[in-house]
């Protein structure tokens, strides 16, 4: 299951999203916000890092204006690696080299075309496994433990 969400920044775009995930009979979880109302993007990351970390879902998305605030918002949750990505390229690689469980976008920078390409491009894009990427993960895991008890 996808978890998902967005501020009101990334309303419009989460509305896309949300047909792609539709049309490709993938589930998930709507976490708002739920129109183009002025919140507060923590509220919308935390929970859809939560469920993430919890395993509630297994990977989760977050729209906002540029996607920079709600992706920091979401690291903030242990266990929780966002991305935030403005190209293919960076979505493929994110996963393939950092499991990333989150992808992060925003809605003034990435449009709906190329919105739905990302997504693609995350969603089926598999980690390596390269005992390389794996070391690097385990080392930001250990900071977590360090530092988020």
């Amino acid at each position: 299951m996808i978890a998902i969400g967005c501020d009101h920044g990334g309303y419009a775009l989460k509305v896309h999203v949300l047909k792609y995930l539709q049309e490709k009979g993938i589930e998930y979880k709507d976490y708002g916000c739920y129109d183009a109302s002025s919140v507060d993007y923590p509220d919308f990351a935390l929970p859809v890092a939560e469920a993430v970390s919890t395993g509630e879902a297994e990977k989760g998305i977050l729209i906002c204006g540029t996607g920079i605030g709600i992706s920091i918002a979401a690291n903030k949750v242990k266990g929780v690696r966002a991305a935030l990505c403005s190209d293919c390229f960076s979505a493929q690689a994110t996963r393939e080299h950092n499991d990333s469980n989150i992808l992060a976008f925003g809605e003034r920078v990435v449009g709906p075309g190329l919105a739905v390409k990302i997504v693609d491009t995350w969603l089926n894009t598999p980690f390596s496994g390269d005992p390389r990427h794996q070391r690097r993960i385990d080392k930001i895991s250990a900071i977590e433990d360090k530092y988020f008890k």
